[in-house]
């Protein structure tokens, strides 16, 4: 067999990094247009991110290659990578995500490599020089992998198990190829008043306008149908009387008070009383007792601070009768019976003198006694933590909304599926082929395009779903309505919100029409895009086309997919279960097969983690086989090693992915921390949360890799590992610095890349080293090292590790002092302990004199350097510390890495406060060397000339 020749990708080499996690970074606060807002998915790459690593994953390195006979030598090689990275750099803005110059230039060097790649396999199946290789996303979700393929120029593939992402990866990837540069089929009597009648309808954008004028009608017609839900209000005198429209209801739970004197009335159970907290125009509500202490009504307050904050907590509730505790047990008991309530407390209502909050006792309340249950009925699959509603009773998700909201939806969602019919009818008259063909079967007629815009419609549903349901809180900071999903779970909201869906602000019909037809007008609409319902353990695309594979696989048990997706999916299946019978055939998302380590379905959660791996290892296999040989394979993974011990960090979910990946023949032949967070973000130490996304690059394992032994393993371990840490912790060419809280992270990839080469590391009985061995080796590198150092930070690491800031006996002390070549005194001396009475102890930061001069001391150990910077830079800031650090330059090279050292000690032991100082010194640590150069460093040039 031929073997193929593999040139060597500029992921393999270098990256701009810094510019690739600033778009990264940025891009997570632009929402018009991001495909973000098309409608709710979990845990979204971003699409600067996916298009840099996709473009770098495809574009040969232009090192040289003796066995290949390619590239150029290391200065030309050094000025054409960084041609490339201006590519990458222009490419990852997000203003440029429709620019066609800067893709084209992409997309002739994607062309250009594979050419090249093509000669140097001339001959062999699948190198056609005229034709990229197929993209295949085998976990698509959210779909920016796929979607940021098809804009780079591949055919792409989207296949995903839960039919939820399925649909949304067709409105962004099959729909839009289909019916490119074809004008809106719509009335224009149905389109804005400021509709762009003259435009021209060049890729998606006659989707998008027949998206809003369709939108329109549903609307149209639902506000007929729904006129006396939401009829105006009387307002009451204080107002000047008259009719009003309410914008947003304010509703809170209740239960019946346990306690006997309050005769079995119900209390409001409210997280917050406020309405307003803007200065200028605080306002809140107040619960009023009646005298009898049974009853009470809700008034308005203005100014000021509400006298009871809130009736609720983690803890339980508050009896506003008696004054008296509600067991939180009580209050679960109660919901779980069925016996909870809901009250109106306050409504913002549109007034002819503009918006306005009532209380409710100065409007009617809602009656829904007329309306019945309308929502699918579906029951929620409990994952704690991440479903709690489940333990206060709400079990269906039917119970997520009250009745009206039910009702709104159920309406909504019956226009989507009738306007089919009306969209087919004027796209026949508008000249359209009507050939009765399916968007399912492949057609492209009449039929086919009203099934598509209803597709976009149903993503209007999902966005509305998201907003009109009970577990929407009120944001009194910016008064608005917060949408159900602001996290990855569904938990209980005490007092909720509900949007009048017929009005035009924020969380309404006419909103998701907006926030979505922005979507479509930037789709790419330049390649075909195909989405399907896949299980990646079980199947593959139907091509014979090798792939080119980037991937973005579920984190282990990190987020319940399925559990979660059943919220939209069961509103999208009463939308298209017609269009898509395959897709939506059950009444519920696929739950068993579906690759996670399910807490809901496993008791035991090893075998949770035995069905994560065992499912993985073949979806990464269905990877192996079907992908491009001459192409690596990107994995993004962000579960955040959370286990942490004496013997290092880890996590079942790394290891378990990680076995996956070596079962599967894959040796990492790159790792890119890729930022996908804001920097200034508050880091939370503990928590499955990352600032950054480590990229995982990945080649198939030569069919003639040799075993080694453990020995020499970690001999090849400890002199390469030495080099990596160095480049992560103070960057290089194409590299940027990985923060303290990512290091462990970052770490796994050169760690596992001498790992996975190898077919088997064994250990001295012959059985082949576990996973969890190698990551247990691989983090002691974190820690280790510390030879270099002066004996006293020798001393007070040693010390740290073991008893970190308490006392400690003076003859241990002694003992360890000793060993490290110093002594207790001299460590005392150098004013980093302090001694006496037989007690030893590490003084904190804080404790450090403040008026410290490095100029003038001549005994600074790096311990001592690095907590006067950690003290100045909590106290005073970036400046501050620059200050210092400009006086002790020589230093600045252990400085940095003994905060990373010391970060992942204090990770290891749980003492969250101190590992937060030593990470915000680590990635303050540009910034605290940019002001150092402005102070000018100690004993530098500039220092000397000015004697």
């Amino acid at each position: 067999m031929t073997a193929i020749k593999t040139p060597k990708k500029l992921i393999e080499v270098a990256l701009p990094l810094d510019d690739i996690n600033a778009a990264s970074s940025k891009e997570k606060s632009i929402r018009h247009g991001h495909p973000s807002t098309l409608h709710m998915w979990f845990a979204r790459r971003p699409l600067a991110a996916a298009r840099a690593i996709l473009f770098a994953q495809m574009v040969n390195d232009p090192g040289y290659e003796r066995h290949l006979g390619r590239g150029v030598n290391k200065e030309r090689a050094k000025v054409e990578r960084e041609r490339l990275f201006n590519i990458i750099r222009d490419l990852v803005k997000w203003e440029n995500t429709d620019n066609q110059e800067v893709l084209n230039r992409a997309r002739n060097e994607i062309k250009k490599s594979w050419r090249e790649t093509c000669e140097l396999n001339a001959g062999l199946p699948g190198f056609d020089p005229d034709k990229l290789p197929v993209f295949h996303d085998p976990f698509a979700g959210g779909g920016s992998l796929p979607l940021e393929a098809q804009r780079l120029g591949f055919e792409s593939y989207a296949t995903d198990l839960n039919p939820v992402p399925v649909v949304l990866n067709k409105a962004m990837l099959e729909i839009p190829p289909r019916f490119k540069d074809r004008p809106p089929v719509g009335p224009k009597s149905l389109a804005a008043s400021q509709a762009r009648i003259d435009e021209h309808w060049e890729g998606a954008r006659g989707l998008a306008e027949d998206l809003r004028r369709y939108g329109n009608w549903v609307a149209n017609n639902a506000r007929q149908r729904l006129a006396e839900q939401y009829a105006q209000v009387t307002l009451p005198k204080r107002l000047g009387g008259g009719k009003g429209t309410v914008l947003t209801w304010l509703w809170c739970r209740t239960v019946a008070s346990p306690n006997p004197a309050a005769g079995g009335a119900h209390i409001p159970l409210s997280k917050s009383f406020q309405l307003s907290t803007k200065e200028g125009r605080k306002l809140h509500v107040v619960p009023k007792v009646s005298d009898d202490k049974r009853s009470y009504e809700f008034v308005l307050q203005e100014g000021g601070e509400p006298k009871l904050p809130s009736t609720v907590g983690g803890r339980g509730g508050f009896c506003i009768f008696t004054e008296s505790v509600v067991p939180l047990p009580y209050i679960q008991a109660e919901g779980q019976a069925g016996r909870l309530g809901h009250r109106l407390m306050a409504a913002v209502v549109e007034t002819p003198r503009g918006k306005t909050y009532v209380a409710a006792s100065e409007i009617d309340v809602p009656d829904f006694s007329a309306l019945s249950p309308s929502a699918p009925d579906a029951e929620i699959l409990h994952w704690k933590s991440c479903t709690n509603v489940v333990v206060y009773g709400m079990t269906t998700f039917e119970s997520l909304f009250n009745l009206r909201q039910q009702h709104a939806l159920s309406t909504f969602s019956a226009l989507v599926v009738e306007s089919r019919e009306v969209i087919r009818a004027d796209a026949a008259k508008a000249g359209m082929l009507d050939d009765g063909l399916t968007l399912d079967q492949g057609g492209s007629g009449a039929t086919a395009y009203a099934e598509a815009v209803s597709v976009y419609l149903t993503c209007a549903i999902g966005r509305a779903a998201d907003y009109w349901n009970t577990l929407t809180a009120w944001e009194s900071g910016g008064e608005f309505v917060a949408h159900a999903f602001t996290k990855h779970a569904m938990p209980i909201v005490w007092d909720y919100a509900e949007i009048n869906p017929l009005t035009d602000g924020g969380g309404t019909w006419a909103s998701a029409l907006g926030w979505i037809a922005r979507v479509i007008d930037l789709l790419p609409a330049y390649a075909p895009g195909h989405a399907m319902q896949l299980d990646a353990a079980k199947a593959t695309i139907p091509t014979d086309a090798l792939t080119v594979v980037s991937t973005d696989p579920p984190y282990y048990d990190n987020v319940p997919y399925s559990n979660l997706s059943d919220f939209f999916y069961i509103w999208m299946r009463l939308c298209l279960r017609q269009v898509f019978p395959d897709v939506f055939a059950t009444r519920q998302t696929p739950k068993k097969d579906e690759l996670v380590a399910s807490h809901s379905l496993y008791a035991d959660l090893n075998d949770a983690m035995r069905h994560f791996t065992d499912g993985m290892t073949l979806a990464l296999r269905q990877i192996h086989d079907k992908s491009n040989e001459s192409v690596p394979v990107t994995i993004y993974y962000a579960f955040k090693q959370s286990k942490t011990g004496a013997t290092g960090t880890a996590s079942s979910g790394w290891e378990s992915f990680l076995e996956s990946v070596i079962q599967s023949e894959f040796v990492i032949t790159g790792t890119w921390p890729v930022r996908t967070e804001r920097s200034s973000r508050g880091i939370a130490i503990g928590a499955n949360a990352l600032a950054s996304s480590i990229v995982l690059v990945c080649r198939k394992r030569d069919e003639g890799a040799t075993t080694v032994s453990r020995r020499e393993f970690l001999r090849e371990l400890k002199e390469q590992m030495s080099e990596a840490l160095d480049v992560m912790i103070g960057g290089g060419e194409g590299v940027s610095p990985v923060a303290p809280v990512d290091l462990a992270q970052a770490v796994i990839g050169p760690g596992m890349a001498i790992f996975s080469k190898y077919s088997a590391v064994l250990e001295a009985d012959g059985r082949p080293m576990s996973v969890h061995t190698a990551l247990t080796l691989i983090n002691k590198m974190l820690t280790e090292g510390a030879d270099g150092l002066d004996a006293d930070t020798q001393f007070c690491l040693a010390w740290f590790d073991e008893k970190g800031w308490a006392q400690g006996d003076f003859g241990q002390a002694d003992v360890l002092a000793r060993a490290k070549g110093t002594s207790v005194d001299g460590v005392a001396r150098a004013g980093v302990i302090e001694s006496g009475s037989g007690i030893v102890r590490l003084l904190k930061p804080s404790e450090y004199p403040a008026d410290w001069s490095p100029e003038n001391d001549n005994n600074t150990p790096v311990w001592e350097a690095l907590h006067q910077m950690v003290r100045a830079l909590q106290a005073e800031g970036e400046s501050a510390a620059g200050a210092l650090l400009a006086g002790m330059p020589a230093l600045a090279e252990n400085i940095r890495p003994l905060a990373y050292r010391l970060y992942t000690l204090c990770e290891r032991n749980g003492w969250t406060d101190e590992a937060r100082a030593y990470n915000e010194l680590g990635t303050s640590w540009t910034g605290i060397e940019s002001a150092s150069h402005e102070v000018g460093r100690f004993g530098s040039q500039r220092d000397i000339e000015s004697i």
